[in-house]
């Protein structure tokens, strides 16, 4: 978890990739590959993971599914290593993100009994979700010593490109961005602005938090594609929903914005 200090690191059951993700990373320090590269590698993953769900084909899904979490963290470790931090790729990551996880649904609709509407607001579900554990991670990596700054608390702001990356590009992702995560994260904002305020969280509560980490999303996924559960899986993510508000009250309760 090298986004964070060591003080500050968790138990992250979304982050299962890392170390895979390092080795791909480290493996491909020195050879002219980019991070956004491997962003790139791993929307093809997504997308034959798709292609094998349409297909019936659930293990090899359940396969590319993990390969892409696995594929997802290396671009961020390339990154890092490389010393080459970029908008660009943080846009265009979280951009591929939402947009698999919608095909992903789609997919799992279009082989199940599931209704589109309900698919719909599974998709919903599930990038609330994630925004929840990004809000409260991106919290404490802004305020974590030497943690990785690269994403804001706020996102309202067109960030300056960083050196080696074009301004017009970083401000076109951005405005993407903010269309497509926007109204999720006003949602968590309003939910719990007070967070922002906080210097750090308890690592017990992070690694809980963590199980709506993308990570740990996609390996549900993977598991009940894996044990034949097509049609429980768009209830599920509706249903998971219900620990929101759960993890918001421990928060205001245990954590408070003093501390």
């Amino acid at each position: 978890m090298s986004k964070l200090a060591v003080q500050n690191q968790f138990l992250d059951f979304s982050d299962y990739g890392r170390s895979a993700g390092k080795w791909i990373a480290n493996t491909l320090k020195n050879t002219s590959f980019t991070p956004i590269h491997v962003t790139l590698l791993f929307g093809v993953s997504g997308i034959i993971a798709i292609y094998c769900i349409l297909k019936d084909h659930y293990y090899l899904a359940c396969f590319f599914i993990i390969l892409k979490s696995v594929i997802d963290a290396a671009d961020g470790e390339l990154a890092r290593i490389k010393k080459t931090p970029s908008y660009t790729g943080r846009y265009l990551d979280s951009l591929f993100d939402i947009v698999l996880n919608f095909l992903f649904l789609a997919a799992i609709c279009n082989v199940s009994d599931s209704s589109f509407q309900t698919t719909l607001i599974a998709f919903f579900c599930i990038q609330l979700q994630g925004t929840l554990y990004n809000y409260y991670y991106v919290i404490l990596r802004n305020k974590s010593v030497g943690g990785d700054k690269t994403s804001k608390i706020f996102e309202n702001k067109t960030p300056k490109a960083f050196k080696g990356e074009s301004q017009k590009w970083v401000s076109f992702l951005f405005r993407i961005y903010i269309v497509a995560y926007g109204g999720f994260d006003k949602i968590i904002y309003k939910l719990d602005y007070g967070a922002s305020q906080l210097k750090s969280f308890p690592n017990w509560f992070m690694s809980l938090v963590s199980l709506y980490g993308l990570g740990f999303q996609l390996l549900l996924i993977a598991v009940m594609l894996a044990l034949n559960w097509i049609e429980f899986i768009i209830p599920f993510f509706i249903v998971y929903s219900l620990l929101i508000p759960v993890l918001i009250v421990i928060r205001k309760t245990y954590i408070k914005e003093k501390e």
